[in-house]
């Protein structure tokens, strides 16, 4: 559950502060949860066990089973049924599935997924299935066969398929999000390159071997470039430049580089345009160009530094960015051209870095550097200027990014002592760690 902004008072008079902060915050926790599609009345779903139909089925029977079961349970949209609440009767196909039992106390499910599966030497075969137990005349809701090759990487993927079918069904055509990856930067090579992960957190592996500094990927619209701030020469120096990679052929893709420092891209929404911070012209300041690096244009001109550049993906006409024009670094924005700059002022004070808009366009995810020191995650309708605090206080929250479903978000956080990736619902609930060797950090979800 979102966490609304009691308490205050340690930053200041607590009763002041309390009533001028009451009209922001006091609606928040309703207007946040039905805007994500969180908080509605969750459909009951049991995962059965799949069945093995030979010996060799058994090992990956189970990691199928697994990894489906994880990736419903982290939906944030079904009520998963505790297998100790199961019938004695399971069910490997239709015509063994005892509806009335499943939709009775204890599992009073609404929904059961189950089916089998035949590994033959390197074939591999598997049959699944979801019906509804409260109609048990009626035939199932989904029925999909898989055919692939027998080994781990080939199961989970098959599992988060039929996971993103079962809640594409069950969240009125929104896809799931168990096929999507995390790009992110990690030192455990001994540099800062970029790697990436499942959305999960399984199968990490590293990306690029430059051997320097890798910062901030962002993929592209269409997943098939990250584009990152890396380290290479221009002009005879070494500094921080705009690099992009290829999903497709795995490699480095070209980029014109600048002097001065440049850092921080973000593509456009129809993936034309990057926009980046540099101090070409002296205080860094955002730039656009095409994805080249041609056709540059200066979009700010303020003292300071403005950085952190990201475009509204839904009207393509807003970005938000930080600046210190004013002092202490906040968020602010912009037209696309650079016109009408508004700061997103906050309640009291401290910094704020880090947005990230949700996938509808209507909410702005940001770190927040409070009074205490600490920084957390918060997120804010932009129309309303209502704001939802998402952690309290577990270490040191940063970077947070939105999944493509708008309904999880991904972070960078220090709450077990070193810098690791974590996800968990818009809401704030359901933390989860996904990295745990070495220093992670940046993270940021494919579109797809």
């Amino acid at each position: 559950m979102a966490k609304l902004k009691a308490g205050f008072g340690r930053y200041g008079s607590f009763l002041v502060l309390a009533c001028l902060l009451c009209p922001l915050f006091t609606s928040a926790q309703d207007w946040f949860r039905t805007g994500t599609g969180l908080g509605v009345e969750k459909a009951r779903v049991a995962v059965v066990d799949f069945t093995p139909r030979t010996t060799s089925s058994q090992p990956v029977a189970r990691i199928f089973t697994e990894v489906l079961r994880g990736d419903l349970e982290n939906s944030g949209i079904l009520d998963m049924v505790s297998p100790s609440f199961f019938p004695t009767q399971l069910a490997s196909i239709p015509g063994e599935l005892q509806a009335a039992a499943w939709n009775a106390a204890p599992a009073s499910a609404h929904l059961v997924a189950y089916g089998n599966l035949t590994a033959t030497g390197n074939d591999l075969t598997i049959e699944a299935w979801l019906s509804d137990v409260r109609s048990a005349a009626a035939p199932p809701v989904i029925g999909k066969r898989y055919h692939g090759e027998v080994t781990e990487a080939q199961v989970r993927i098959f599992a988060h398929q039929f996971a993103d079918e079962i809640i594409m069904r069950l969240s009125g055509g929104l896809p799931g999000i168990a096929g999507t990856r995390i790009a992110f930067i990690s030192s455990r090579s001994g540099n800062k390159e970029l790697w990436m992960m499942d959305y999960d957190g399984a199968n990490q592996k590293q990306v690029t071997h430059a051997r320097t500094i890798s910062l901030t990927p962002r993929w592209s619209p269409d997943g098939s470039r990250i584009a990152f701030t890396c380290y290479g020469q221009a002009g005879g120096l070494m500094s921080a430049q705009i690099c992009l990679y290829s999903m497709e052929t795995s490699k480095i893709v070209s980029f014109m580089r600048f002097h001065g420092t440049n850092s921080a891209p973000a593509w456009s929404p129809d993936g034309t345009k990057l926009m980046f911070s540099s101090s070409m012209h002296g205080d860094p300041e955002l730039f656009s160009s095409d994805t080249t690096g041609g056709s540059l244009k200066r979009i700010t001109y303020s003292a300071g530094v403005d950085t952190s550049p990201v475009w509204n993906p839904k009207t393509g006409q807003q970005v938000a960015f930080v600046s210190d024009r004013g002092g202490l670094p906040a968020i602010y924005l912009m037209n696309a051209d650079g016109s009408n700059t508004e700061k997103l002022s906050l309640p009291d004070m401290g910094y704020s870095i880090d947005p990230a808009w949700s996938p509808n366009g209507q909410l702005l995810a940001f770190s927040w550097r409070r009074p205490s020191g600490n920084y957390d995650i918060y997120v804010m309708e932009v129309a309303t200027r209502q704001i939802v605090e998402l952690t309290r206080d577990a270490g040191r929250n940063e970077r947070p990014w939105w999944a493509p479903d708008g309904r999880h978000l991904v972070f960078e956080s220090t709450r077990t002592g070193t810098r690791q990736i974590w996800s968990m619902l818009a809401d704030g609930s359901l933390p989860r760690q996904l990295t745990f060797e070495g220093h992670n950090e940046s993270p940021n979800w494919s579109p797809k």
